[in-house]
């Protein structure tokens, strides 16, 4: 089931795209107006419901609700909203550089910026995804194709994106509800569902995907964990630890791997999922968001506000001192070692040092 982190990033959709090609030329949407309509701009923005936050070189980028976006030039200390096409609520954001980004949320919205976030365009949306669907179901002469392609047409852009992973300014995945994914390898100008490459028959809900170890893993809804070792072609279920949804992962270059979620409950493997070994987080509600710090330290943060801290890895991890703050949904080290946090209560900065961790 999806619970009550994920309801925050995802409405609960009921459809999934069906494969074909979609352009970045989405086709006029008057029957969706959030889809046409720009991010009203908002004094009230850095309060409002924001669900990740990223780096894009020495910029801050913070995406939530109604397609807001916010910019930092000083680690943190201000904030400005950018254009934004659309007025759905973003889920996720990831920049490759200091100029080339993408943004995902509702309705299948696909952003992109090419200019550090200051301006977005939109590349893909639920409508365009579905007509397309259609096209080619239509195409391919599959009765049941067929069927489900025009349900999933009458019934609307239902399908919210989750997370995202470009390796650079070309390759990426967008992963959502219902086991839905697409890859492209222009940068978003052509996407092509990529649900049939992935051992997901029940079409659970894919929640993050990253890189470790020269691998792909994507994460998901009952314990789902999935691992790619020839460059995204094709994604393999590995064995689970957990029957319980994961929300996020957290990799590294050598192969290590922090999976996240429900309860509290958090895996690492040093051997690319091969084996995983059960981490006590000392907490008992959902762990939502996790980064890497300057210095190497690893930071989970939970539904409740806790942050955690391990120095080796991910392997173990312990309570940083102080009172928990507002629900967390991301957190990323600010250039100036800085930490920001959104989550339902907009953005927190917290400065350099950090409170000692709990023995």
């Amino acid at each position: 089931m999806i619970g009550n982190f994920s309801f925050t990033r995802a409405l609960l959709l009921t459809a999934l795209l069906l494969p074909g090609w979609a352009t970045a030329q989405s086709a006029a949407t008057p029957q969706i107006p959030l889809l046409n309509q720009p991010a009203l701009q908002s004094a009230k923005a850095q309060r409002s419901v924001l669900l990740a936050v990223t780096r894009a070189g020495e910029r801050l980028v913070a995406v939530g609700e109604r397609g807001i976006v916010l910019l930092s030039d000083d680690s943190g200390a201000s904030w400005r909203q950018a254009r934004v096409p659309v007025s759905v609520s973003l889920t996720a954001v990831q920049f490759v550089d200091a100029e080339h980004g993408w943004a995902v949320g509702h309705l299948g919205v696909v952003l992109h910026s090419a200019d550090g976030g200051e301006t977005w365009v939109k590349q893909l949306d639920g409508v365009r995804a579905a007509q397309l669907a259609l096209a080619s179901a239509e195409e391919g002469g599959d009765a049941k194709l067929l069927k489900a392609a025009e349900w999933l047409v009458a019934d609307g852009p239902d399908k919210p994106f989750l997370d995202l992973y470009f390796s650079d300014r070309r390759h990426g995945y967008v992963v959502g509800a219902y086991g839905l994914i697409l890859r492209t390898a222009d940068g978003g100008a052509s996407w092509q569902p990529w649900m049939q490459q992935v051992e997901n028959p029940e079409g659970l809900n894919l929640y993050g995907i990253r890189a470790a170890g020269g691998a792909l893993f994507i994460a998901g809804e009952r314990g789902l964990l999935l691992r790619s070792s020839d460059n995204g072609q094709s994604f393999q279920a590995l064995d689970s630890p957990y029957d319980g949804s994961f929300f996020g992962l957290l990799g590294s270059a050598r192969g290590e791997l922090l999976a996240f979620g429900l309860r509290g409950n958090a895996y690492w493997s040093g051997d690319r999922g091969a084996s995983w070994q059960r981490i006590d987080t000392g907490v008992e509600v959902a762990l939502s968001a996790a980064t890497r710090l300057a210095d190497g330290a690893l930071l989970l943060a939970s539904q409740a506000g806790d942050l955690l801290i391990s120095r080796d890895q991910g392997r173990s991890f312990q309570h940083l001192a102080g009172p928990a703050g507002a629900s967390i949904a991301g957190l990323v080290a600010a250039p100036d070692g800085s930490l920001i946090r959104v989550g339902l209560g907009g953005l927190t900065r917290q400065p350099r040092d950090l409170p000692s961790a709990q023995r």
